[in-house]
């Protein structure tokens, strides 16, 4: 049989050095699969997502922005873990042991890991308010037991202002309920109380007409979705009949158009008769025969007062 080829033995300094070039090769692949992997699977998220962004949920670009920023956040992570590794076996190619270095890594992890898991739970939450859509900047929500307006938004914070003007800071971590107002479309909610004695078939009518009327209003019909309508008699009491009224407007519409449609009514209301009740409240004195009787000296100075000027 021949002999087999036999290759040069080559020198130390030679073979450590295509050990660290194959290290690096390693870990620049790895870096490579993992950037096409991501950017593939943000791809996918966006075209899942893109229903609701021609829906008018989030705008197409913002939509692509905060997907790609989830993107950028692992891929960043995951090159970080790739360089340590990489670098860990590198070290052990030059004789070091890696073993208290990986220990001690492990201790700075855990330390980490107490220390910052508020961090940490505020970056995870704040990435599936990306990826959910849950709210972006601009919307009305409530949070944490606080409503406002967002004005920013990032992985770690959800900031707000509110109707005062306060502006108040939410950790994402916090958030364990997040209630959107301005998604997509809204609705006015009304409760209008009238007399009890009240024609409530009379009631209902006008209110529904004043609601048809908003609608054909050139300054307001854009921002209704269909015209506010009595639905159902809301509750019964002493002196009050309640009416409940809804309505569906546009996003973030419903205060303006509620406060419009409760003029309207109001006017409307004044205009045929139909009276809204308010509480009466009566006192009972128990120095009443004496309130009387007071009443009737000052009755009796003012006669007197009287003939004088006449004399």
């Amino acid at each position: 049989m021949p002999a087999m080829l036999e290759l040069p033995e080559l020198p130390a300094s030679v073979t450590l050095t295509l050990q660290l070039l194959l290290i690096g090769v390693a870990a620049l692949v790895a870096f490579v699969v993992l950037r096409t992997t991501v950017n593939i699977s943000v791809r996918h998220l966006l075209e899942r997502r893109i229903e609701e962004a021609s829906a008018g949920v989030l705008p197409p670009a913002e939509l692509e922005r905060r997907v790609q920023t989830i993107g950028r956040l692992v891929i960043r992570i995951a090159g970080g873990v790739i360089v340590i590794i990489g670098v860990l076996m590198a070290l052990r190619l030059f004789g070091i042991d890696i073993g208290p270095a990986v220990a001690g890594l492990g201790v700075v992890g855990i330390a980490v890991g107490l220390g910052a898991q508020t961090l940490v739970r505020d970056w995870l939450a704040g990435i599936f308010i990306v990826l959910e859509n849950q709210y972006s900047q601009g919307d009305v929500i409530r949070i944490a037991g606080v409503e406002g307006v967002v004005e920013d938004f990032s992985l770690r914070r959800t900031t707000l202002r509110d109707l005062d003007g306060t502006v108040h800071t939410v950790p994402n971590g916090q958030i364990i309920v997040a209630s959107n107002m301005t998604r997509l479309w809204a609705r006015v909610n009304l409760d209008i109380t009238v007399a009890s004695d009240a024609d409530l078939d009379r009631a209902s009518g006008l209110i529904d007409r004043v609601g048809v009327d908003l609608r054909a209003d050139p300054d307001w019909g854009a921002r209704l979705l269909e015209p506010p309508k009595v639905v159902r008699i809301e509750a019964l009491a002493d002196s009050s009949v309640t009416l409940k009224v809804l309505g569906q407007v546009r996003a973030a519409e419903q205060w303006a158009v509620g406060g419009e449609l409760r003029k309207r009514i109001l006017a409307a209301f004044t205009g045929e008769g139909i009276t809204i009740p308010f509480p009466h409240r009566v006192v009972v004195s128990q120095g009443g025969g004496a309130a009387t009787d007071a009443a009737k000296g000052t009755e009796g100075a003012e006669e007197s007062e009287g003939a004088a000027a006449r004399d």
